[in-house]
């Protein structure tokens, strides 16, 4: 997935979770925020971020606040943070032929009984639903969901239970979007519901991916898979 004109800036504060205000060669500018997660570790003060312009002429907010720089105390990790970028990477890397193949049938917002899954795939006789997490919550080497209790997060996956259990595939994918993390593991310090939920996904049947990005101020793409640790 590809941004266009992207601009850097200093992040100064975050009045509410939908707008920022960021130092833009100089001057001050309120920018919508495309994560309203809590992101405290990320939002810091100083921190350069990367803004995609608004293609509304109309709208208040000029720019889209869609990565950041990450400092820990021996490197600095790009992060794209955009909230609504891990479905479209996730369609685009299905189509190269990764889990199905490239003629596989990719619906959006399917859904089954009384929840609506990121993608339905159809391929070949095959039926799958696949539920798409991003994950910008990282602390020494691991990647972390959810960041914040997340209610629908636990009735999605006790949905994907539901469907594994008439026939179906399915799948839980943790987008992780950047490039470092070693290692997935749901984060039961925050919301142990939603981690009690994902193991008994995984004795369902239900397969638990997590797969690291390749990200640029501009770009982001779906990249390797790395361990998870349900």
């Amino acid at each position: 997935m590809t941004y266009k004109n992207i601009v850097s800036g200093r992040f100064i504060s975050r009045p509410n979770r939908f707008i920022a205000k960021v130092n833009i060669n100089g001057q001050e500018e309120t920018v919508h925020v495309k994560n309203t997660g809590r992101c405290k570790e990320l939002l810091i003060p100083g921190c350069k971020v990367f803004l995609a312009p608004s293609e509304n002429p109309n709208r208040k907010t000029k720019f889209d606040l869609i990565a950041v720089i990450k400092k820990t105390e021996n490197k600095e990790i790009l992060i794209n943070m955009d909230s609504q970028i891990p479905n479209l990477a996730a369609v685009e890397w299905l189509k190269k032929g990764t889990l199905f193949s490239k003629e596989a049938l990719i619906k959006r917002e399917v859904t089954f009984k009384n929840s609506r899954f990121d993608l339905y795939i159809e391929d070949d006789g095959r039926k799958a639903f696949i539920e798409v997490k991003g994950v910008t919550l990282e602390n020494n080497g691991t990647a972390m969901f959810p960041d914040a209790p997340t209610i629908r997060g636990v009735k999605h996956i006790n949905e994907l239970i539901e469907a594994a259990k008439e026939g179906y595939e399915a799948y839980v994918l943790f987008v992780i979007q950047m490039k470092g993390a070693k290692e997935f593991k749901p984060n039961n310090k925050t919301h142990k519901e939603f981690g009690e939920a994902l193991k008994r996904a995984y004795a369902s049947g239900v397969k638990i991916l997590a797969y690291d990005c390749n990200v640029t101020p501009s770009t982001i793409e779906i990249n390797s898979p790395i361990k998870t640790n349900i």
